[in-house]
Protein backbone atom coordinates (compact mmCIF):
# COMPACT_ATOMS: atom_id res chain seq x y z
CA UNK A 1 0.00 0.00 0.00
CA UNK A 2 2.46 2.61 -1.20
CA UNK A 3 -0.12 5.19 -2.07
CA UNK A 4 0.37 8.56 -3.69
CA UNK A 5 0.83 11.17 -1.00
CA UNK A 6 1.65 14.81 -0.53
CA UNK A 7 3.93 16.13 2.20
CA UNK A 8 2.20 19.13 3.75
CA UNK A 9 5.03 20.02 6.13
CA UNK A 10 8.38 18.41 6.97
CA UNK A 11 7.03 15.87 9.46
CA UNK A 12 3.43 15.04 8.65
CA UNK A 13 1.58 13.81 5.59
CA UNK A 14 -2.22 13.82 5.67
CA UNK A 15 -2.37 10.88 3.27
CA UNK A 16 0.12 8.89 5.33
CA UNK A 17 -1.87 9.65 8.48
CA UNK A 18 -4.95 8.27 6.74
CA UNK A 19 -3.07 5.15 5.64
CA UNK A 20 -1.70 4.58 9.14
CA UNK A 21 -5.07 4.66 10.84
CA UNK A 22 -6.76 2.68 8.09
CA UNK A 23 -4.42 -0.13 9.10
CA UNK A 24 -4.42 0.66 12.83
CA UNK A 25 -8.12 0.54 13.73
CA UNK A 26 -8.68 -3.17 12.90
CA UNK A 27 -5.51 -4.03 14.82
CA UNK A 28 -6.78 -2.02 17.80
CA UNK A 29 -10.10 -3.90 17.87
CA UNK A 30 -8.29 -7.23 17.55
CA UNK A 31 -6.01 -6.36 20.48
CA UNK A 32 -8.91 -5.27 22.66
CA UNK A 33 -10.66 -8.56 21.89
CA UNK A 34 -7.60 -10.46 23.13
CA UNK A 35 -7.42 -8.32 26.28
CA UNK A 36 -11.06 -9.21 26.98
CA UNK A 37 -10.00 -12.85 27.48
CA UNK A 38 -8.20 -11.92 30.70
CA UNK A 39 -11.17 -9.87 31.90
CA UNK A 40 -13.54 -12.81 31.32
CA UNK A 41 -11.24 -15.23 33.18
CA UNK A 42 -10.86 -12.82 36.11
CA UNK A 43 -14.59 -12.27 36.49
CA UNK A 44 -15.62 -15.93 36.19
CA UNK A 45 -12.78 -17.40 38.27
CA UNK A 46 -13.43 -14.75 40.93
CA UNK A 47 -17.08 -15.81 41.13
CA UNK A 48 -16.09 -19.48 41.39
CA UNK A 49 -13.64 -19.18 44.31
CA UNK A 50 -10.86 -17.02 45.72
CA UNK A 51 -8.30 -19.79 45.25
CA UNK A 52 -9.23 -20.17 41.59
CA UNK A 53 -8.95 -16.42 41.04
CA UNK A 54 -5.46 -16.48 42.55
CA UNK A 55 -4.56 -19.50 40.41
CA UNK A 56 -5.71 -17.71 37.26
CA UNK A 57 -3.63 -14.67 38.22
CA UNK A 58 -0.48 -16.74 38.78
CA UNK A 59 -1.05 -19.07 35.83
CA UNK A 60 -1.86 -16.25 33.43
CA UNK A 61 1.22 -14.28 34.51
CA UNK A 62 3.49 -17.26 33.80
CA UNK A 63 1.73 -18.03 30.52
CA UNK A 64 1.96 -14.43 29.31
CA UNK A 65 5.65 -14.18 30.21
CA UNK A 66 6.42 -17.34 28.20
CA UNK A 67 4.04 -16.69 25.31
CA UNK A 68 4.87 -13.02 24.77
CA UNK A 69 8.60 -13.71 24.67
CA UNK A 70 8.16 -16.47 22.08
CA UNK A 71 5.52 -14.55 20.12
CA UNK A 72 7.92 -11.63 19.83
CA UNK A 73 10.30 -13.83 17.82
CA UNK A 74 7.54 -14.29 15.20
CA UNK A 75 7.22 -10.53 14.80
CA UNK A 76 10.31 -10.80 12.61
CA UNK A 77 7.90 -12.08 9.96
CA UNK A 78 6.18 -8.69 9.63
CA UNK A 79 9.13 -6.62 8.33
CA UNK A 80 10.36 -9.56 6.25
CA UNK A 81 7.02 -9.96 4.45
CA UNK A 82 6.42 -6.19 4.28
CA UNK A 83 9.73 -5.72 2.42
CA UNK A 84 8.78 -8.39 -0.12
CA UNK A 85 5.26 -6.98 -0.47
CA UNK A 86 6.62 -3.51 -1.13
CA UNK A 87 8.99 -4.93 -3.75
CA UNK A 88 6.20 -6.93 -5.43
CA UNK A 89 7.97 -10.26 -4.79
CA UNK A 90 4.80 -12.20 -4.03
CA UNK A 91 6.06 -15.76 -4.52
CA UNK A 92 8.94 -15.04 -2.15
CA UNK A 93 6.36 -14.11 0.48
CA UNK A 94 4.95 -17.63 0.34
CA UNK A 95 8.41 -19.12 0.82
CA UNK A 96 9.16 -16.89 3.83
CA UNK A 97 5.85 -17.83 5.45
CA UNK A 98 6.67 -21.52 4.95
CA UNK A 99 10.09 -20.98 6.51
CA UNK A 100 8.40 -19.16 9.41
CA UNK A 101 6.21 -22.22 9.99
CA UNK A 102 9.34 -24.23 10.83
CA UNK A 103 10.40 -21.52 13.27
CA UNK A 104 6.92 -21.58 14.81
CA UNK A 105 7.16 -25.35 15.25
CA UNK A 106 10.42 -24.97 17.17
CA UNK A 107 8.93 -22.26 19.38
CA UNK A 108 5.90 -24.42 20.19
CA UNK A 109 8.20 -27.14 21.58
CA UNK A 110 9.82 -24.56 23.86
CA UNK A 111 6.41 -23.27 24.96
CA UNK A 112 5.04 -26.72 25.79
CA UNK A 113 8.12 -27.68 27.81
CA UNK A 114 8.13 -24.45 29.84
CA UNK A 115 4.40 -24.57 30.53
CA UNK A 116 4.23 -28.29 31.31
CA UNK A 117 7.15 -28.01 33.76
CA UNK A 118 6.58 -24.62 35.45
CA UNK A 119 8.02 -25.43 38.87
CA UNK A 120 10.86 -22.83 38.83
CA UNK A 121 8.37 -20.11 37.88
CA UNK A 122 5.69 -21.32 40.30
CA UNK A 123 8.21 -21.32 43.15
CA UNK A 124 8.71 -17.57 42.71
CA UNK A 125 5.02 -16.97 43.53
CA UNK A 126 5.25 -18.75 46.92
CA UNK A 127 1.56 -19.60 46.51
CA UNK A 128 -0.29 -21.84 49.00
CA UNK A 129 -0.27 -25.53 47.95
CA UNK A 130 -3.92 -25.59 46.86
CA UNK A 131 -3.48 -22.48 44.71
CA UNK A 132 -0.21 -23.76 43.23
CA UNK A 133 -1.89 -27.02 42.24
CA UNK A 134 -4.71 -25.20 40.45
CA UNK A 135 -2.19 -22.96 38.69
CA UNK A 136 -0.21 -26.04 37.66
CA UNK A 137 -3.35 -27.61 36.15
CA UNK A 138 -4.16 -24.30 34.44
CA UNK A 139 -0.73 -24.23 32.78
CA UNK A 140 -0.87 -27.92 31.82
CA UNK A 141 -3.98 -27.21 29.74
CA UNK A 142 -2.73 -23.86 28.46
CA UNK A 143 0.42 -25.59 27.16
CA UNK A 144 -1.62 -27.41 24.51
CA UNK A 145 -3.27 -24.19 23.39
CA UNK A 146 0.09 -22.43 22.94
CA UNK A 147 0.89 -24.08 19.56
CA UNK A 148 -2.36 -22.76 18.11
CA UNK A 149 -1.74 -19.35 19.66
CA UNK A 150 1.73 -19.12 18.12
CA UNK A 151 0.52 -20.39 14.73
CA UNK A 152 -2.21 -17.75 14.75
CA UNK A 153 0.33 -15.06 15.64
CA UNK A 154 2.33 -16.13 12.58
CA UNK A 155 -0.76 -15.63 10.43
CA UNK A 156 -1.43 -12.28 12.12
CA UNK A 157 2.11 -11.07 11.40
CA UNK A 158 1.82 -12.21 7.78
CA UNK A 159 -1.63 -10.78 7.07
CA UNK A 160 -0.83 -7.46 8.76
CA UNK A 161 2.37 -7.13 6.71
CA UNK A 162 0.36 -7.31 3.47
CA UNK A 163 -2.08 -4.66 4.77
CA UNK A 164 -5.02 -6.99 5.51
CA UNK A 165 -5.53 -6.65 9.28
CA UNK A 166 -9.33 -6.87 9.10
CA UNK A 167 -9.11 -10.64 8.76
CA UNK A 168 -7.27 -10.81 12.09
CA UNK A 169 -9.89 -8.50 13.65
CA UNK A 170 -12.78 -10.72 12.51
CA UNK A 171 -11.07 -13.88 13.74
CA UNK A 172 -10.24 -12.40 17.16
CA UNK A 173 -13.83 -11.23 17.59
CA UNK A 174 -14.98 -14.74 16.64
CA UNK A 175 -12.71 -16.17 19.31
CA UNK A 176 -14.10 -13.72 21.86
CA UNK A 177 -17.66 -14.74 20.99
CA UNK A 178 -16.70 -18.37 21.71
CA UNK A 179 -14.68 -17.55 24.82
CA UNK A 180 -17.59 -16.25 26.92
CA UNK A 181 -19.90 -19.32 26.75
CA UNK A 182 -17.04 -21.84 26.84
CA UNK A 183 -15.52 -20.27 29.97
CA UNK A 184 -18.97 -20.27 31.62
CA UNK A 185 -19.47 -23.96 30.76
CA UNK A 186 -16.05 -25.29 31.82
CA UNK A 187 -15.52 -23.08 34.88
CA UNK A 188 -18.91 -23.62 36.53
CA UNK A 189 -19.78 -27.03 35.06
CA UNK A 190 -22.87 -26.37 32.94
CA UNK A 191 -24.50 -28.53 30.24
CA UNK A 192 -23.35 -31.72 31.92
CA UNK A 193 -19.67 -30.74 32.09
CA UNK A 194 -17.79 -31.17 35.37
CA UNK A 195 -16.91 -27.86 37.01
CA UNK A 196 -13.19 -27.17 36.60
CA UNK A 197 -12.64 -23.72 38.08
CA UNK A 198 -9.38 -22.07 36.97
CA UNK A 199 -8.33 -24.91 34.60
CA UNK A 200 -11.67 -24.45 32.84
CA UNK A 201 -10.62 -20.92 31.89
CA UNK A 202 -7.47 -22.33 30.28
CA UNK A 203 -9.44 -25.01 28.43
CA UNK A 204 -11.83 -22.44 26.99
CA UNK A 205 -8.93 -20.31 25.79
CA UNK A 206 -7.15 -23.32 24.26
CA UNK A 207 -10.26 -24.33 22.29
CA UNK A 208 -10.77 -20.77 21.04
CA UNK A 209 -7.10 -20.60 19.99
CA UNK A 210 -7.39 -23.79 17.93
CA UNK A 211 -10.65 -22.69 16.31
CA UNK A 212 -9.37 -19.31 15.14
CA UNK A 213 -6.00 -20.80 14.15
CA UNK A 214 -7.67 -23.35 11.86
CA UNK A 215 -10.00 -20.72 10.43
CA UNK A 216 -7.07 -18.37 9.79
CA UNK A 217 -5.03 -20.84 7.76
CA UNK A 218 -8.12 -22.11 5.91
CA UNK A 219 -8.74 -18.49 4.95
CA UNK A 220 -5.14 -18.21 3.79
CA UNK A 221 -5.50 -21.35 1.65
CA UNK A 222 -8.86 -20.47 0.07
CA UNK A 223 -9.15 -16.67 -0.17
CA UNK A 224 -8.20 -15.28 -3.62
CA UNK A 225 -6.30 -12.37 -2.07
CA UNK A 226 -3.75 -14.79 -0.56
CA UNK A 227 -3.53 -17.23 -3.45
CA UNK A 228 -0.84 -15.39 -5.42
CA UNK A 229 1.57 -15.82 -2.50
CA UNK A 230 1.34 -19.59 -2.91
CA UNK A 231 1.83 -20.38 0.79
CA UNK A 232 0.47 -23.92 0.34
CA UNK A 233 1.54 -24.37 -3.29
CA UNK A 234 4.48 -26.62 -2.41
CA UNK A 235 6.51 -28.18 0.38
CA UNK A 236 9.62 -26.40 1.65
CA UNK A 237 12.36 -27.84 3.81
CA UNK A 238 13.98 -25.57 6.40
CA UNK A 239 16.51 -23.24 4.77
CA UNK A 240 19.05 -22.46 7.45
CA UNK A 241 19.96 -19.07 6.01
CA UNK A 242 16.33 -17.96 6.24
CA UNK A 243 15.98 -19.49 9.71
CA UNK A 244 19.05 -17.61 10.89
CA UNK A 245 17.86 -14.28 9.49
CA UNK A 246 14.41 -14.67 11.08
CA UNK A 247 15.89 -15.73 14.41
CA UNK A 248 18.56 -13.01 14.43
CA UNK A 249 15.83 -10.38 14.07
CA UNK A 250 13.15 -12.14 16.11
CA UNK A 251 15.11 -13.00 19.25
CA UNK A 252 15.96 -9.36 20.12
CA UNK A 253 12.30 -8.46 19.47
CA UNK A 254 11.14 -11.24 21.80
CA UNK A 255 13.66 -10.21 24.44
CA UNK A 256 12.44 -6.61 24.21
CA UNK A 257 8.91 -7.79 24.98
CA UNK A 258 10.26 -9.91 27.82
CA UNK A 259 12.08 -6.91 29.33
CA UNK A 260 8.84 -4.91 29.20
CA UNK A 261 6.77 -7.69 30.81
CA UNK A 262 9.29 -8.49 33.54
CA UNK A 263 9.74 -4.81 34.44
CA UNK A 264 6.04 -4.60 35.26
CA UNK A 265 6.00 -8.02 36.94
CA UNK A 266 8.82 -7.17 39.34
CA UNK A 267 7.39 -3.73 40.01
CA UNK A 268 4.13 -5.38 41.11
CA UNK A 269 6.04 -7.81 43.34
CA UNK A 270 8.02 -5.01 45.01
CA UNK A 271 4.93 -2.84 45.53
CA UNK A 272 3.18 -5.83 47.14
CA UNK A 273 5.62 -5.38 50.05
CA UNK A 274 3.88 -2.07 50.81
CA UNK A 275 0.60 -3.78 51.69
CA UNK A 276 -2.74 -4.62 50.11
CA UNK A 277 -3.86 -1.01 49.58
CA UNK A 278 -0.78 -0.04 47.57
CA UNK A 279 -0.85 -3.33 45.69
CA UNK A 280 -4.50 -2.88 44.71
CA UNK A 281 -3.88 0.73 43.68
CA UNK A 282 -0.95 -0.36 41.52
CA UNK A 283 -3.10 -2.99 39.81
CA UNK A 284 -5.58 -0.25 38.88
CA UNK A 285 -2.80 1.95 37.52
CA UNK A 286 -1.24 -0.93 35.57
CA UNK A 287 -4.60 -1.90 34.07
CA UNK A 288 -5.30 1.65 32.93
CA UNK A 289 -1.79 1.91 31.45
CA UNK A 290 -2.32 -1.37 29.55
CA UNK A 291 -5.66 -0.24 28.09
CA UNK A 292 -4.24 3.15 27.07
CA UNK A 293 -1.30 1.41 25.40
CA UNK A 294 -3.55 -0.37 22.91
CA UNK A 295 -3.96 2.66 20.63
CA UNK A 296 -0.23 3.51 20.28
CA UNK A 297 0.53 -0.20 19.92
CA UNK A 298 -1.94 -0.50 17.03
CA UNK A 299 -0.55 2.70 15.51
CA UNK A 300 2.99 1.36 15.85
CA UNK A 301 2.03 -1.88 14.10
CA UNK A 302 0.56 0.07 11.19
CA UNK A 303 3.58 2.37 10.96
CA UNK A 304 5.94 -0.61 10.99
CA UNK A 305 4.07 -2.27 8.11
CA UNK A 306 4.01 0.86 5.96
CA UNK A 307 7.66 1.67 6.66
CA UNK A 308 8.61 -1.92 5.83
CA UNK A 309 6.72 -1.81 2.54
CA UNK A 310 8.42 1.47 1.63
CA UNK A 311 11.86 0.10 2.50
CA UNK A 312 11.17 -3.00 0.40
CA UNK A 313 10.15 -0.79 -2.53
CA UNK A 314 13.40 1.18 -2.11
CA UNK A 315 11.57 4.38 -1.21
CA UNK A 316 13.58 5.59 1.80
CA UNK A 317 12.10 9.10 1.83
CA UNK A 318 8.60 7.61 2.01
CA UNK A 319 9.72 5.25 4.78
CA UNK A 320 11.16 8.12 6.82
CA UNK A 321 8.13 10.34 6.26
CA UNK A 322 5.83 7.50 7.37
CA UNK A 323 7.78 6.97 10.58
CA UNK A 324 7.87 10.66 11.43
CA UNK A 325 4.17 11.05 10.64
CA UNK A 326 3.44 8.19 13.02
CA UNK A 327 5.55 9.79 15.75
CA UNK A 328 3.75 13.13 15.49
CA UNK A 329 0.31 11.49 15.39
CA UNK A 330 0.89 9.22 18.35
CA UNK A 331 2.43 12.00 20.46
CA UNK A 332 -0.54 14.28 19.79
CA UNK A 333 -3.00 11.56 20.80
CA UNK A 334 -0.91 10.54 23.82
CA UNK A 335 -0.72 14.09 25.17
CA UNK A 336 -4.47 14.51 24.77
CA UNK A 337 -5.14 11.18 26.49
CA UNK A 338 -2.70 11.99 29.28
CA UNK A 339 -4.41 15.33 29.99
CA UNK A 340 -7.81 13.64 30.21
CA UNK A 341 -6.39 10.95 32.51
CA UNK A 342 -4.64 13.42 34.81
CA UNK A 343 -7.74 15.57 35.28
CA UNK A 344 -10.08 12.57 35.59
CA UNK A 345 -7.86 10.45 37.86
CA UNK A 346 -10.24 10.56 40.84
CA UNK A 347 -13.26 9.57 38.78
CA UNK A 348 -11.39 6.74 37.02
CA UNK A 349 -10.08 5.36 40.32
CA UNK A 350 -13.63 5.39 41.69
CA UNK A 351 -14.74 3.12 38.84
CA UNK A 352 -12.31 0.43 40.02
CA UNK A 353 -12.70 0.44 43.79
CA UNK A 354 -15.15 1.39 46.51
CA UNK A 355 -12.33 1.54 49.10
CA UNK A 356 -11.47 5.18 49.78
CA UNK A 357 -7.84 4.41 50.65
CA UNK A 358 -7.31 2.46 47.45
CA UNK A 359 -8.98 5.20 45.40
CA UNK A 360 -6.75 7.89 46.92
CA UNK A 361 -3.51 6.05 46.17
CA UNK A 362 -4.71 4.97 42.72
CA UNK A 363 -5.66 8.53 41.76
CA UNK A 364 -2.14 9.67 42.63
CA UNK A 365 -0.58 6.86 40.61
CA UNK A 366 -2.79 7.62 37.60
CA UNK A 367 -1.19 11.06 37.33
CA UNK A 368 2.18 9.33 36.94
CA UNK A 369 0.60 6.92 34.44
CA UNK A 370 -0.39 9.94 32.35
CA UNK A 371 3.24 11.03 32.04
CA UNK A 372 4.43 7.46 31.51
CA UNK A 373 1.92 6.97 28.68
CA UNK A 374 3.37 9.79 26.56
CA UNK A 375 6.81 8.18 26.47
CA UNK A 376 5.34 4.66 26.18
CA UNK A 377 3.38 5.73 23.09
CA UNK A 378 6.47 7.29 21.53
CA UNK A 379 8.44 4.10 22.05
CA UNK A 380 5.67 1.92 20.58
CA UNK A 381 5.88 3.70 17.22
CA UNK A 382 9.64 4.18 16.96
CA UNK A 383 10.49 0.59 17.95
CA UNK A 384 8.03 -0.76 15.38
CA UNK A 385 9.43 1.53 12.69
CA UNK A 386 12.97 0.38 13.47
CA UNK A 387 11.92 -3.26 13.07
CA UNK A 388 10.94 -2.36 9.52
CA UNK A 389 14.62 -1.49 8.97
CA UNK A 390 15.50 -4.85 10.60
CA UNK A 391 17.03 -3.03 13.59
CA UNK A 392 16.16 -4.69 16.90
CA UNK A 393 19.34 -4.92 18.99
CA UNK A 394 19.67 -1.21 19.85
CA UNK A 395 15.96 -0.96 20.87
CA UNK A 396 16.55 -3.99 23.11
CA UNK A 397 19.54 -2.32 24.76
CA UNK A 398 17.53 0.90 25.14
CA UNK A 399 14.74 -1.05 26.86
CA UNK A 400 17.18 -2.74 29.23
CA UNK A 401 18.81 0.59 30.11
CA UNK A 402 15.51 2.45 30.48
CA UNK A 403 13.08 -0.09 31.92
CA UNK A 404 15.42 -2.15 34.09
CA UNK A 405 18.39 0.06 34.99
CA UNK A 406 16.60 3.40 35.34
CA UNK A 407 12.95 2.41 35.76
CA UNK A 408 13.00 -0.68 37.97
CA UNK A 409 16.23 -0.02 39.88
CA UNK A 410 15.43 3.68 40.27
CA UNK A 411 11.88 2.90 41.31
CA UNK A 412 13.14 0.46 43.94
CA UNK A 413 15.47 3.08 45.42
CA UNK A 414 12.78 5.76 45.40
CA UNK A 415 9.96 3.53 46.54
CA UNK A 416 11.53 1.30 49.19
CA UNK A 417 14.78 2.96 50.31
CA UNK A 418 16.20 6.31 51.37
CA UNK A 419 19.20 6.02 49.07
CA UNK A 420 18.18 9.10 47.08
CA UNK A 421 17.86 12.35 49.02
CA UNK A 422 14.93 14.44 47.78
CA UNK A 423 14.77 16.83 50.70
CA UNK A 424 15.64 19.75 48.40
CA UNK A 425 12.31 19.09 46.67
CA UNK A 426 10.45 18.90 49.95
CA UNK A 427 10.03 15.12 49.62
CA UNK A 428 10.97 12.35 52.01
CA UNK A 429 12.04 8.95 50.75
CA UNK A 430 10.98 6.20 50.49
CA UNK A 431 8.08 7.41 48.36
CA UNK A 432 6.24 4.10 48.25
CA UNK A 433 4.22 3.19 45.13
CA UNK A 434 4.57 6.69 43.57
CA UNK A 435 8.35 6.20 43.73
CA UNK A 436 8.10 3.12 41.52
CA UNK A 437 5.95 4.93 38.95
CA UNK A 438 8.33 7.90 39.02
CA UNK A 439 11.19 5.55 38.19
CA UNK A 440 9.11 3.85 35.48
CA UNK A 441 8.24 7.21 33.90
CA UNK A 442 11.86 8.38 33.74
CA UNK A 443 13.00 4.96 32.57
CA UNK A 444 10.53 5.04 29.70
CA UNK A 445 11.70 8.58 28.89
CA UNK A 446 15.28 7.35 28.55
CA UNK A 447 14.23 4.38 26.40
CA UNK A 448 11.84 6.28 24.12
CA UNK A 449 14.20 9.19 23.45
CA UNK A 450 17.01 6.75 22.74
CA UNK A 451 15.05 4.79 20.11
CA UNK A 452 13.66 8.01 18.57
CA UNK A 453 17.19 9.34 18.02
CA UNK A 454 18.23 5.97 16.63
CA UNK A 455 15.28 5.94 14.19
CA UNK A 456 16.18 9.43 12.95
CA UNK A 457 19.79 8.34 12.40
CA UNK A 458 18.92 5.03 10.70
CA UNK A 459 16.24 6.48 8.41
CA UNK A 460 18.51 9.43 7.55
CA UNK A 461 21.37 7.11 6.66
CA UNK A 462 19.06 5.03 4.46
CA UNK A 463 17.98 8.17 2.58
CA UNK A 464 21.61 9.26 2.18
CA UNK A 465 22.65 5.87 0.82
CA UNK A 466 19.81 5.96 -1.68
CA UNK A 467 20.70 9.43 -2.96
CA UNK A 468 24.39 8.60 -3.43
CA UNK A 469 23.69 5.27 -5.13
CA UNK A 470 21.56 6.74 -7.91
CA UNK A 471 23.09 6.71 -11.38
CA UNK A 472 24.20 9.96 -13.08
CA UNK A 473 21.28 9.62 -15.50
CA UNK A 474 18.84 9.63 -12.59
CA UNK A 475 20.59 12.53 -10.85
CA UNK A 476 20.44 14.54 -14.10
CA UNK A 477 16.74 13.85 -14.48
CA UNK A 478 16.92 11.60 -17.57
CA UNK A 479 15.07 8.84 -15.69
CA UNK A 480 12.63 9.36 -12.77
CA UNK A 481 14.04 8.45 -9.34
CA UNK A 482 12.85 5.19 -7.79
CA UNK A 483 11.96 7.04 -4.57
CA UNK A 484 9.50 9.35 -6.32
CA UNK A 485 6.61 7.68 -4.50
CA UNK A 486 6.41 10.70 -2.21
CA UNK A 487 4.67 12.46 -5.08
CA UNK A 488 3.75 9.70 -7.52
CA UNK A 489 2.52 6.16 -6.91
CA UNK A 490 4.49 3.17 -8.18
CA UNK A 491 2.72 0.29 -9.91
CA UNK A 492 3.45 -2.98 -8.11
CA UNK A 493 5.36 -5.75 -9.87
CA UNK A 494 3.34 -8.56 -11.35
CA UNK A 495 3.85 -11.85 -9.52
CA UNK A 496 6.33 -14.19 -11.17
CA UNK A 497 4.86 -17.23 -12.85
Amino acid sequence: MLATTTIVWPLVSRRLAHDIYRLAWPVLIAQLAVMAYAVIDTIMAGRYSTDDLAAVGIGASIYVSVFVGLMGVLLAVTPTVAHLHGAGQHEDIGEQVRQSMWLTLALTVVAIVLLRFPEPLLAMSQAPPQVAEKARNYLAIAAWGAPAGLAFRLFASYTTAISRPRVMMVLNLTGLALKVPLTWIFTFGHLGVTAMGAPGCALATAICSWVICILAWLWCALAPTYRHHGVFSRWSRPRWGDQWRLTALGVPIGMTFLVDVTAFTFMALFIARLGAVNSAAHQIAANVAAVMYMLPLATGNAVGVLVGQAVGAQKPELARATGLTGVVLVLALAVLTAIILAFGADQIAALYSADGRVRAVAATLLVFVAGYHIFDALQAVTVSALRAYRRAVVPLLASIAGLWCVGLAGGYMLGLTSAIDLSALGLTTPLGAPGFWTGAMFGMLVSSVGVLIYFIVVSGQDCARSSTSRSPAIREGIFPPFTSGLTRSRKPHKPRR
